[in-house]
Parts: structure tokens; C-alpha cells; sequence
């Protein structure tokens, strides 16, 4: 892997992103780092590093930098924590989280995405745990976690997903319709206590599955 291609843009968009109000330096200073280009067709490189989502098939999207980056600010993860994502989609997310040091588990309900993100993370020479399954039922093998961030729009919390929070864990995951969703904080306080926060203005793929769509 060559990182020093596209470093300028991708300078310019950890910048970017800085300046829209991200804080956390181990988010910008991932951006900085990973090449976002790797995880899209070549036919879309040259726009790989603008703010915006792109598509990587199957109708399916790889997130706007702001929103990866706002999602990944909000876990306020540590490095050595164990982390659930549900989407693996492109594997980028997954790769912001790998390069901030998290245990990663990350779950793609798509074969093609599932297979062509876990090649991607292994040339890239990371080794997150990966499955293809429905991810609104979580990964309960390896609960609880310290971190769930889920990387599509659902109807509701799912449930599972609640359950699997380990104490003084965070769930981030966007909650609305079809056409756009608030961004949902849900921390494990205690064992039976939750604290809720709710963001503005984000828009999402669907989360399908079981306690999906």
C-alpha cells in the first residue's frame, strides 16, 4: 500500500473536517492516514476524497468522511476497546477504528461486500473480525462491548444491540425514516440505566435485518 498517493487531498480533507468540528485529533489524524480511495472503484478515485458518500454496489454507500468521523468522535473510544460495527460495507469505517487502535467486530449482511472489505482490511494489514450475517441481532458470541456503531438508518433501536453494551458503553446509531435520521447516543450507565442523546441531520442507507427494516 502506497499511502503518499493523494496525501494532499487527504490533508485537505482531515482539514476539512477539523474546521466542520471535529475535535478528536485521533479521528482527523486516521483520515489523515488512510487512503479512502483504495475503498472505491478507480473510476472514482479523483472524488474519493471530497465530503460526500460514494457508491461501492449492491446500493449500498460508502459514508461522507463527516459523518464516519462524527460517528467514530461520538464512541469516544480508547485504544485496546472492543468495538461491534454493523455494516461492514467498503470496510473504511472499519478501517478508522482499526487505525485508532479498537478490537474491532464488524458484520456486512451482503457476501460481495463482506468478501471484498475483508481483503481490502487484510491487505491494509488489518485484522478486525469479520462476518456475513444479519447485523440488528449483533455479534453476541463476543459481548458485551464497549462500543456499537451502526453504519445505516433503522426504524427503532434494535434491541440486541442495546443488550450487548457493556457498562459505560456507547451504542451510536441513526435512527428515522427513509429520507433522513437523527444520530442516537445511547450509554450504559448502569446495568439496568441508560443515558440518551440525540444529534441532528444525517441520511443513511437502510438498516435491513430482523429488527431492521
Amino acid at each position: 500500500m502506497i499511502k503518499s498517493k493523494y496525501q494532499k487531498q487527504r490533508n485537505a480533507l482531515a482539514d476539512l473536517l477539523a474546521d466542520k468540528g471535529i475535535r478528536d485529533d485521533r479521528v482527523i489524524s486516521a483520515i489523515r492516514d488512510i487512503p479512502r480511495h483504495t475503498f472505491v472503484d478507480s473510476a472514482l478515485w479523483t472524488r474519493a476524497y471530497e465530503d460526500i458518500a460514494l457508491p461501492i454496489g449492491l446500493d449500498q454507500t460508502i459514508s461522507q468522511p463527516y459523518t464516519v468521523a462524527r460517528q467514530t468522535e461520538l464512541l469516544e473510544l480508547q485504544p485496546g476497546a472492543k468495538i461491534l460495527e454493523i455494516g461492514t460495507g467498503s470496510g473504511y469505517q472499519c478501517a478508522v477504528l482499526c487505525e485508532m487502535g479498537a478490537k474491532v467486530y464488524s458484520i456486512e449482511r451482503h457476501k460481495a461486500l463482506h468478501e471484498r472489505s475483508r481483503e481490502q482490511l487484510r491487505d491494509m494489514g488489518y485484522r478486525p473480525m469479520l462476518k456475513c450475517d444479519d447485523g440488528t441481532l449483533g455479534w453476541g458470541a463476543y459481548a458485551p462491548y464497549d462500543g456499537i456503531v451502526v453504519t445505516a438508518g433503522a426504524p427503532v433501536v434494535p434491541s440486541d444491540l442495546v443488550a450487548q453494551l457493556a457498562v459505560g458503553g456507547k451504542l451510536v446509531i441513526p435512527v428515522g425514516d427513509s429520507t433522513s435520521q437523527k444520530m442516537h447516543v445511547i450509554t450504559r450507565v448502569t446495568e439496568d440505566n441508560f443515558d440518551e442523546k440525540v444529534y441532528e441531520g444525517f441520511k443513511f442507507v437502510p438498516l435491513i435485518g430482523e429488527k431492521g427494516w
